[in-house]
């Protein structure tokens, strides 16, 4: 029983089986489950416990079930693509919750969030790279994309603190 739902988990319930752009369909799908969560503005505290909960399940799940896949990191298993691009959607999130922001710019964030984290995760660049290539377990699997997130948290963060002062 753990098998199976530890793969509907790695997989998030076989979306990591869809597709040739399994990644991208992930991160769309979760960025579109923030915009749904804040628009009934579902409390951020309790995204961020099952955020938390999910990190550390998969981490596990994917070393315990490294056998049911063809590599470790395999494409299928895209609970890691959730967990990133999370990271930056997360953070604006709490940010903007109490604020009396519109849905409309809360989701120009989530884009934005969404094209720099399929960037990161997908060139890789230092210390991404690193991890990705000498992490071969559900660490490395799941860090590079929690990397990928930061990175994405930062640049957009930045960019924000620059338009704001024009």
């Amino acid at each position: 029983m753990i098998r199976i739902f530890g793969k509907l988990i790695l997989t998030m319930f076989n979306i990591g089986k869809l597709g040739d752009f399994p990644g991208t369909i992930a991160s769309a799908i979760t960025s579109l489950l923030y915009i749904f969560f804040f628009y009934f503005k579902i409390h951020y505290l309790t995204l961020f416990l099952i955020f938390l909960f999910l990190l550390l399940i998969s981490i596990y799940l994917i070393n315990f079930l490294k056998d049911e896949f063809e590599e470790v990191d395999s494409k299928e298993i895209v609970i890691d693509e959730f967990l990133g691009q999370s990271i930056p959607i997360l953070f604006f999130y709490m940010i903007l919750f109490e604020a009396s922001v519109s849905i409309n710019f809360f989701m120009i964030i989530v884009l934005v969030s969404f094209i720099g984290f399929r960037f990161f995760d997908i060139l890789k660049p230092y210390p991404i790279n690193y991890i990705d290539n000498n992490y071969k377990n559900g660490f490395g699997v799941i860090f590079d994309d929690i990397v990928a997130g930061i990175f994405t948290t930062i640049v957009l963060y930045i960019f924000i603190i620059i338009y704001d002062k024009f």
